[in-house]
């Protein structure tokens, strides 16, 4: 695959706020030498990297000239464009500094994307009524103590009292009742074993529970874990939300390095996560990792040969109550439902 390499050193347009002051004796210095670098696929995949450089700069605000943005601190992101054909944008960035003093800088790039639909390679569509389909779906069963976990409260089963599939929908259910230690029982649900693969848009349309506490997640663990361990197998979250902040979803990426409360991860606010489906998907290659809630992007990071993220996966979906991301539960808390509607993956 080659990459064009884009590089232009722009004029700077300075912002300075005529009313900053001075501080012992020094003039603060607005940030200067902007220079924007973008790696372009030429894959057609639209995906490019940018590496954005300046003096006396904190902070780096992108516009991508297709009406996105995004405030980056260390200069460097991904961004996938989707529109068809081959387009000029436009990119700005503005840097700033502590005092609030700022500069711009103008990129021309051109991106090729292409109108190739991506194939559909695996789904559920959870027709049919009963329990998930075994061909596609094994379970975790158990607590933390079986070697995984975030000191959750419940323990996973097979029950069907805890997942099932019924009117097209799959509902995994955490209950609140005493079962073998535990306060509340819910189920994990995988694909280790049965579907693994390497790259591609990974998409799920769901509604979440409610009641603080409850910790839906739909994810992806390198097929590995049991040789390497947890994090050098590396975890795509793709989707996590805690019942207590509603609709406050979540993505991250754990590796070597940045894993546990490390993680390469960011959040965005949507509107009625519980009462209303919702399409949380992940674009996957070897130059990018990037993160959607109803085809909005809100999180990106560069995919690279030294970091465990180019290798087979595999999904799973479900329900934790409790623990280091969860919280504490509802003291009225006796059920919740996190309804699944379909879970596919292209390449």
């Amino acid at each position: 695959m080659r990459y064009y390499l884009l590089t232009l050193v722009a004029v700077l347009s300075f912002h300075v706020c005529a009313s900053c002051k001075k501080e012992e004796g020094a003039t603060s210095v607005a940030p200067s030498n902007i220079v924007i670098n973008a790696v372009i696929s030429s894959d057609g995949s639209g995906n490019v990297d940018f590496t954005v450089t300046a003096n006396n700069a904190t902070t780096y605000t992108y516009e991508f000239g297709n009406g996105d943005s995004k405030i980056v601190p260390n200069g460097v992101t991904s961004y996938k464009y989707t529109t068809p054909g081959t387009l000029t944008y436009n990119v700005k960035v503005t840097a700033r500094n502590a005092a609030g003093l700022s500069a711009s800088a103008v990129k021309p790039i051109s991106v090729t994307v292409s109108a190739t639909t991506p194939t559909l390679a695996w789904s559920d569509e959870f027709d049919g009524t009963g329990a998930p389909n075994p061909a596609k779906w094994g379970y975790d069963i158990g607590t933390g103590a079986n070697g995984w976990g975030n000191n959750e409260l419940q323990y996973y089963t097979n029950r069907l009292a805890n997942s099932y599939v019924d009117n097209g929908t799959l509902k995994i259910k955490a209950i609140k009742e005493n079962f073998l230690g535990s306060a509340y029982t819910s189920a994990r649900l995988l694909t280790k074993g049965k579907y693994e693969f390497k790259y591609g848009r990974v998409e799920m349309r769901a509604k979440l529970p409610a009641g603080a506490g409850t910790w839906p997640a739909f994810w992806m663990l390198g097929a590995d874990i049991s040789t390497v361990g947890w994090p050098a197998c590396g975890e795509i979250d793709i989707m996590e939300h805690k019942g207590s902040d509603p609709n406050r979803i979540s993505a991250a990426l754990h590796f070597p390095g940045n894993s546990g409360g490390n993680p390469v991860a960011n959040t965005t606010l949507i509107t009625n996560a519980i009462t209303e489906f919702h399409v949380y998907k992940v674009e996957w290659s070897a130059t990018s990792i990037q993160f959607y809630v109803d085809d909005k992007l809100y999180h990106s990071m560069a995919n690279r040969s030294n970091i465990p993220f180019n290798k087979d996966f595999f999904i799973l979906l479900n329900l934790a109550m409790g623990g280091g991301f969860g919280g504490p539960v509802d003291p009225a808390f006796t059920s919740a439902i996190y309804e699944i509607d379909y879970v596919r993956v292209y390449r």
